[in-house]
């Protein structure tokens, strides 16, 4: 069985929050977990303790049974300490894309061509 580490959301419309789950990578994102593992509150402020509460002890033993967890749990992880943090590399994050790109080019064309005047 595939176990994964995830967020199951919960909360209304508008106001998320997410429980940490073991789970079977075959359910469904809200739907049956193994065993709830933790919470993220993303409403809260970034610095708060209760934003994220995670019990390490059962997340541990979930990954050493094979259990693996999504980016978004992984980052949590390495930002609490049990995890090593992941090199994470995109060069193209600061690449403009293709119609920033054709504006940014109508703006040099039309401030180059008072200068020639």
């Amino acid at each position: 069985m595939a176990m994964k580490i995830r967020l199951a959301r919960g909360g209304s419309k508008k106001r998320p929050f997410y429980s940490v789950v073991a789970s079977d990578s075959r359910m469904p994102r809200d739907g049956r977990f193994i065993e709830k593992l933790g919470t993220y509150n993303p409403l809260l402020a970034k610095d708060d303790e209760k934003r994220v509460v995670l019990n390490i002890e059962r997340i541990q033993h979930w990954i050493s049974q094979g259990a693996q967890p999504t980016d978004r749990v992984a980052r949590f992880l390495e930002a609490a300490g049990a995890r090593e943090k992941a090199v994470r590399n995109n060069p193209k994050s600061a690449v403009p894309g293709k119609a920033m790109a054709e504006r940014a080019a109508k703006k040099a064309a039309r401030s180059a061509a008072p200068a020639e005047e």
